[in-house]
C-alpha cells in the first residue's frame, strides 16, 4: 500500500499549481492522480477546431511564472497545454504524477486519521490529504432529446471531438451555442456544406479584441517588469468589470450597449439580428467574446434555428415548429455538468458521511476549499468560486495559497487534521447567499448552468477577485477543529 503525504487530484491548472506551490513550501511527500494519459486538463481535452481562451493570456497564466512568448493575446489551446507541460517540467512535478490512475472512491480513516484513495485499476493510497484539482469542465453535457441515441453518422461533443470525422463538404448540425460553439462555428462554416446552428438563448457577445503579438513585442516583454505590468494592466481592466456584477446589475449598461453596438455592426439582417438579441439581462449567463461568430451566421451556407429540437432522426433533426433539418453529423457545444462534478464524485468522510448527504441541501463549502465532515480533503475551483468576469487561474492560486497555509496549521500544532466548522461554514455560506442572490445571476431574468436544480447559484464567486484573495491570504484557526 502506497502512504504519500498528500494524493491531488487531476493535472489541469488547479492541480499543477498546487504541485509546484507544494514543492516551493518543502513538501515533496505527495503524488498527482491523472484519469488521462497526459495533463492539461480541460486544454488537453477541449481540442476543437478554434479552440482559444477567452481570457487575456497573460492573464490566463501563473502569477509566477510569465510567459513573455505568448504568441497572441488570447493563446489557442495547443499553447496553453505547452506552456503547462512546460510549468509541470521547470518546477519538478512531472516525477510526481502518475497518469491513467482515474481516483473512483475517497474514504476516510476515522481511527488512523487519513484518507484511503482508491483507483480504478485497484490501486489503493493511504495519504493524510487529498486535494481535489477535478474542475468543473470537464464531464460533457448532452440533452435529453428523444431519438438522440438513433443518428447514423457522427455525433460528438465538442469536448470529445472526433477528428477522425472529416465535415468537409457535409451538412453539419450545431446544437448549442456557448463560449466553444462561439468558437468553432466560424471554423465548421469556411469548409462545410451547410452549417445549422441551432439556439435555444442567445448569448450576450462582446468583440474579441484580439492579436497576434510581433517578435519586437516579445522582445519588449522580456525586458525586465514589462509582462508584470502588462499583467496588472489586464487584471484591473477585467476586474473593473465586477462592478456590474458584484455591486448592482445596473452598473451592466455599459456592457450591454458595447454587445448591441457589436451585434449591429455585425448582423445587418434585422430579423437575425433580433434573433441573436437576448432577452435577459447581459452577465446573467457567461458573456462571450467573439469578433467571428456573427459573420459565420450571416453566410449563405449557414442557419440559425431558435426552435427547439423535438426529435433526433437517422438522418435529420427535427425541430418544434415541424421542420425537417437533414444532417450528416451533429456537433453538441451543449457545455457541461458543472454542479455534478462535484457531486457524482464518491467521497466518504467522518463517521461515514457521505459527500452527497452532506450536500444535500446544495453543494456548498468554506470559501469554496473546505467541507464540513471531511478532514484535510481540500477542493481547488470548489463551489462558489468561478468567476463571470477575471482570470480563474487568479483563484486557483488564491486557494493553494489557502490550502498550504491550512498544512503549516497542521505542523505548528502537530494536529493530524484541520476540519472547517459546521457554524463556520454555515455563517460563510448565509453571508455568501444574501449577497448573491440580488445578483445579475439570479436577477438577470435567464436560467444559466451557474444555477444548481433549486435556482441557487453554486458557482459564482459574487464579489472581486482580491476581495477573495485578502480574505484567504490566512487561515482563521478558529473557524477550524483540529484533530489530534
Amino acid at each position: 500500500m502506497d502512504e504519500p503525504g498528500i494524493v491531488i487530484v487531476g493535472s489541469g491548472f488547479a492541480g499543477i499549481c498546487m504541485g509546484i506551490r507544494l514543492k516551493q513550501a518543502g513538501h515533496h511527500d505527495f503524488v498527482i492522480l491523472e484519469k488521462a494519459a497526459e495533463l492539461g486538463g480541460t486544454w488537453r481535452d477541449n481540442t476543437y477546431p478554434g479552440c482559444a481562451c477567452d481570457v487575456p493570456s497573460h492573464m490566463y497564466s501563473y502569477s509566477f511564472e510569465l510567459n513573455p512568448d505568448w504568441s497572441r493575446m488570447f493563446a489557442p489551446q495547443e499553447e496553453i497545454q505547452n506552456y503547462l507541460r512546460a510549468c509541470a517540467a521547470d518546477h519538478g512535478v512531472l516525477p510526481h504524477i502518475r497518469y491513467g490512475k482515474r481516483v473512483v472512491s475517497m474514504e476516510y480513516d476515522d481511527a488512523a486519521r487519513c484518507w484511503t484513495v482508491t483507483t480504478e485499476d485497484g490501486d489503493t493510497l493511504r495519504p493524510k490529504a487529498v486535494v481535489s484539482a477535478v474542475g468543473a469542465l470537464h464531464i460533457p453535457k448532452f440533452p435529453e432529446i428523444a431519438g438522440r441515441g438513433s443518428f447514423a453518422g457522427p455525433a460528438f461533443h465538442s469536448a470529445a471531438w472526433d477528428h477522425s470525422a472529416d465535415l468537409t463538404g457535409k451538412r453539419v448540425a450545431v446544437v448549442g451555442t456557448g463560449a466553444s460553439a462561439v468558437q468553432f462555428v466560424p471554423q465548421l462554416a469556411r469548409t462545410a456544406r451547410h452549417v445549422t446552428v441551432f439556439q435555444r438563448t442567445a448569448p450576450w457577445l462582446h468583440p474579441k479584441p484580439d492579436f497576434a503579438f510581433s517578435p519586437a513585442a516579445r522582445r519588449l516583454l522580456r525586458l525586465p517588469g514589462a509582462a508584470r505590468a502588462l499583467r496588472a494592466g489586464i487584471y484591473w481592466a477585467l476586474e473593473s468589470r465586477a462592478l456590474g456584477f458584484a455591486v448592482d446589475p445596473r452598473l451592466m449598461k455599459g456592457h450591454e450597449r458595447l454587445a448591441l453596438r457589436h451585434l449591429r455592426a455585425q448582423v445587418p439582417d434585422p430579423e437575425l439580428r433580433r434573433a441573436l438579441t437576448p432577452d435577459y439581462l447581459i452577465g446573467c449567463k457567461r458573456i462571450l467574446v467573439s469578433s467571428d461568430y456573427y459573420p459565420a451566421l450571416t453566410r449563405e451556407n449557414v442557419s440559425l434555428v431558435t426552435d427547439g429540437i423535438t426529435e433526433i432522426r437517422p438522418h435529420s433533426l427535427i425541430d418544434a415548429a415541424g421542420h425537417e433539418h437533414e444532417t450528416d453529423a451533429i456537433v453538441y457545444g451543449t457545455g457541461f455538468k458543472v454542479v455534478d462534478a462535484l457531486t457524482e464524485q464518491r467521497i466518504i468522510g467522518r463517521d461515514g458521511l457521505k459527500i452527497q448527504d452532506a450536500w444535500r441541501d446544495g453543494v456548498e463549502a468554506y470559501y469554496g476549499i473546505t467541507t464540513s465532515g471531511f478532514p484535510n480533503l481540500f477542493f481547488l475551483l470548489g463551489p462558489n468560486t468561478g468567476l463571470g468576469h477575471n482570470s480563474v487561474v487568479f483563484m486557483i492560486e488564491s486557494q493553494v495559497r489557502y490550502v498550504i497555509e491550512c498544512l503549516r496549521l497542521l505542523s505548528r500544532t502537530q494536529a493530524r487534521a484541520v476540519d472547517v466548522r459546521p457554524q463556520a461554514q454555515r455563517a460563510f455560506n448565509e453571508r455568501l447567499r444574501a449577497r448573491l442572490d440580488p445578483l445579475v445571476w439570479n436577477a438577470g431574468g435567464c436560467h444559466s448552468w451557474y444555477l444548481d436544480e433549486h435556482g441557487v447559484n453554486r458557482t459564482i464567486w459574487p464579489g472581486f477577485t482580491f476581495e477573495y484573495w485578502a480574505r484567504t491570504k490566512r487561515v482563521k484557526p478558529g473557524a477550524y477543529r483540529l484533530i489530534y
